[in-house]
């Protein structure tokens, strides 16, 4: 993708401040409440416990070990289980949350060459932070693969360098096993969206695309149930098992519970969709990625100016045509980043001051209250709306791209 280049005074990190650590410690607070509660539908499961233990059983039986982290935080699912495959053993990352989606049940294997950390989600991490994560998985001895599950060509370079992998494996191992390779990771980290694709790349002849399956894929956490396994190459033959996303059974610390909340990995309902927004509303405004929106500010009064000699009949009649109630639309999509350029800019106020911040969050709200077409209500109900329709932007990188973990030390 070529190197990336950033100006010497952005922020590509994200800052912390007292009204972050505020937000922090209430989400936080609230997940960790949750997964203390013995009655938890989300935390450690009986169901996640039971997929643990299937896991474990079957990772000594496996040829490689794929464990999908999400790119924007990096948490590690895998614990407590070592193993010796017969080919190698595998991790693979995603991009949005590197070190705070990693997989604890891994946690303890050794680094080596046959270790890969496959970062998903890649197209909603920062570009420039992404390539420092990669950079600092090397000097760990371990080899690092930026994924996009959705990407075809993407995934086709990664098939085709697993494909390589197994070639060069089989050589030592010259067995003519079919190789297995298992996707393992925390809830809502693209391990089923992977699978899919890969499944879909892999099995490229006539008679094979007649019987293609699907591993189930859903934005909410905890949807795969079930171990399934799905043929995504032939000669050698190679099958992928998309196992059930778990959680570790211990308390994760506060910082780590709150960004596994913003990127979906917990259900919103467990801390508040108005409380999410507000934490991201504070990464945003401590961030430059708005910085980039400021074109969109100088276009659309440039437009306006046009429409206005035109008699304003071109706006009004492509604006009849769209529906400003879907905020995924591109022309919201637009007024949203215009709104939030608008608002960041012209609050000239300390923002490392927790009242502050909460009062840039307050104007925020408001003026994307009218970006998103919503009624002019006021309340709890009218931020919870605002709140989701904001978390789904970000969600989807329509609203920039965040890496949440820094580079340890």
């Amino acid at each position: 993708s070529g190197e990336v280049r950033v100006p010497a005074d952005r922020t590509i990190f994200p800052r912390t401040t007292g009204a972050t650590a505020t937000l922090v410690q209430k989400l936080g607070n609230a997940v960790k409440k949750a997964a203390e509660s013995k009655s938890s539908s989300w935390w450690y499961t009986p169901h996640m416990a039971t997929a643990s233990r299937a896991i474990a059983e079957r990772i000594p039986l496996v040829d490689i070990v794929l464990e999908v982290r999400d790119a924007r935080v990096r948490i590690n699912c895998l614990r407590r289980f070592q193993f010796q495959s017969s080919l190698v053993r595998i991790s693979i990352t995603s991009d949005q949350v590197p070190w705070s989606s990693r997989c604890a049940l891994l946690k303890n294997l050794p680094l080596s060459s046959n270790r890969i950390i496959v970062l998903n989600k890649m197209d909603l991490a920062n570009r420039l932070q992404l390539k420092e994560w990669m950079k600092y998985s090397e000097e760990q001895n371990c080899i690092s693969y930026g994924v996009n599950s959705h990407n075809k060509e993407n995934i086709k370079e990664f098939l085709n360098f697993l494909q390589a992998r197994v070639k060069e494996l089989k050589k030592i191992d010259d067995s003519s096993h079919t190789t297995t390779v298992m996707l393992v990771g925390i809830p809502n980290v693209g391990k089923s969206a992977l699978a899919n694709s890969l499944h879909l790349i892999g099995r490229t002849s006539p008679a094979e695309k007649g019987r293609l399956k699907h591993a189930v894929v859903s934005p909410q956490p905890g949807e795969t149930k079930d171990i399934s396994n799905l043929k995504i190459a032939s000669h050698p033959n190679v099958y992928v098992l998309d196992t059930p996303g778990v959680l570790p059974p211990e308390i994760l610390e506060t910082e780590m519970c709150s960004k596994l909340a913003l990127t979906g990995v917990i259900a919103d309902s467990l801390v508040g969709e108005s409380e999410l927004a507000q934490y991201f509303l504070t990464i945003l405004n401590l961030n430059d990625e708005y910085k980039d929106w400021e074109k969109l500010s100088t276009s659309e009064s440039e437009g306006l100016l046009l429409d206005q000699k035109r008699g304003g009949s071109e706006l009004k009649g492509s604006r009849k045509r769209q529906n400003p109630t879907d905020h995924t639309q591109d022309f919201v999509v637009r007024d949203v980043r215009r709104t939030l350029f608008q608002v960041i800019s012209s609050f000239n106020r300390k923002l490392e001051d927790e009242e502050e911040m909460s009062l840039l969050i307050e104007l925020q709200f408001r003026a994307l209250q009218k970006a998103f077409h919503l009624p002019s209500e006021s309340g709890e109900d009218a931020h919870t709306r605002v709140a989701t329709k904001l978390l789904n932007l970000y969600r989807t990188g329509s609203l920039g791209h965040y890496t949440l973990d820094s580079i340890p030390g």
